[in-house]
């Protein structure tokens, strides 16, 4: 059975809620409804199309400000009445000019840790190209690939001495650096964090 058949439309009222998240950060970015001729319109161009209750009208996210949200993946709940849409955003979600409708991307501490550490990597991507004294990011991507990785190893030292001499509090202030000069590394090298943490799912698959 297809995806649209499988939905319990009755159940719903002909409008399914759809909560969308982000593929890579797992960062919930807003919740809509679709009904059929959303998700096969969704389906066939691959950007996310909503039913707008306020507009009466399918809607397609971005139509208007180029925010659109690239499908990746559509999963129906056990119930049959709710699906999880995974997407590539392009730009910001909220109309407020945020990440997702949900917070405040100010709001550092109320972020789920990965999604932190997603838009860190953004920024450090963004600091790609920028003056060199505009910031100690763009000074590292300006002294090379050679010095990116010697600070990696200098961290890396630093984290074993940390752990070795028992001080707690060094060893997560070591573990930050590492982390964050490693972020570096994969900018420099166009990978991403996403790229380890898919080796490490397919070792755990193995």
């Amino acid at each position: 059975m297809s995806l649209i058949t499988t939905i319990d439309w009755e159940k719903v009222a002909g409008l399914i809620p759809a909560i969308i998240q982000d593929n890579n950060s797992g960062q919930v970015l807003m919740l809509g409804y679709m009904n059929d001729e959303a998700l096969t319109k969704t389906l066939a161009t691959e950007q996310v199309t909503f039913w707008s209750r306020t507009k009466n009208r399918l809607w397609t996210k971005g139509e208007t400000s180029g925010n659109v949200l690239q499908l990746k993946s559509i999963k129906l709940d056990c119930d049959q009445d709710t699906l999880l849409i995974q997407v590539d955003p392009v730009g910001p979600t909220c109309h407020l000019n945020t990440t997702s409708c949900f917070d405040n991307d100010n709001n550092t501490n109320a972020q789920p840790s990965l999604v932190f550490l997603h838009q860190l990597e953004q920024v450090l991507a963004d600091r790609k190209g920028a003056d060199p004294d505009s910031s100690y990011t763009a000074s590292l991507y300006a002294r090379g690939t050679k010095r990116i990785s010697q600070k990696v190893g200098e961290e890396g030292v630093e984290v074993a001495l940390a752990a070795t001499s028992g001080d707690k509090a060094e060893l997560v202030c070591e573990s930050a650096d590492l982390i964050y000069h490693l972020l570096v590394l994969l900018q420099d090298q166009d990978l991403a964090l996403e790229d380890v943490i898919n080796k490490l799912k397919q070792r755990h698959q193995q």
